[in-house]
């Protein structure tokens, strides 16, 4: 599976944005995008006016970057989303937050969708009891998911159970972090996104 090795808070830096991908450092001071919130390289502070294809590229290339996807497979959620019934957008931020790798992270079974990945990936993610090691896999209403019950007891676990205890999961998810089990209650919508987003401009990028 391909995978953005490179240094994630680079990536924050050039799209202007926190993008929250390495977790618990992202909401400390050793934060790279809060000591320097500005485009890496040696033009990153001198002053951007942006066109519209550029303002659609970044929306898109955030996104992506949000979700840790290749751009072949981000491109192919799109089409997919295009043949649903219903808003093109909706659709198209609905099958992105159903990826097992981001219910994971979205329950508090992780601090960040790159652990997620890693965890699924390594067969700690249950659906429905049982083992799922696909990060894509989509999860649908009334599956339930859970740590795997020799997994939850290792220390890495503890850590992120604890340190998200306070955490309300978003309203389509329900989550026992005691138990290590969620369930999906409904689908998402974009109201749900825990980021900023303009899934417009996202469209928009695709659809010239």
């Amino acid at each position: 599976m391909a995978r953005d090795t490179g240094a994630k808070c680079k990536l924050c830096r050039r799209e202007g944005d926190k993008l929250y991908l390495k977790g618990a450092r992202c909401y400390s001071d050793k934060c790279s995008f809060e000591r320097r919130p500005y485009a890496p390289g040696e033009h990153g502070q001198g002053r951007v006016n942006f066109t519209e294809y550029g303002l659609q590229m970044r929306e898109k290339q955030k996104v992506r970057r949000i979700y840790g996807l290749q751009e072949n497979k981000f491109a192919r959620y799109f089409e997919d989303a295009e043949a649903m019934r219903g808003v093109t957008g909706n659709n198209f931020i609905q099958l992105l937050e159903r990826r097992l790798d981001n219910v994971t992270y979205r329950l508090g079974f992780a601090s960040s969708r790159n652990e997620a990945r890693q965890f699924v990936l390594h067969g700690h993610i249950y659906v429905n009891g049982t083992r799922v090691d696909i990060p894509s896999c989509q999860v649908d209403v009334g599956d339930k998911i859970s740590v795997k019950d020799s997994s939850r007891k290792k220390n890495r676990f503890k850590e992120i159970f604890e340190y998200n205890s306070e955490m309300a999961p978003p309203e389509w998810l329900t989550v026992d972090l005691e138990k290590a089990e969620g369930e999906v209650l409904d689908l998402p919508t974009v109201e749900d996104i825990d980021f900023p987003l303009e899934e417009h401009l996202i469209v928009e990028y695709y659809s010239r």
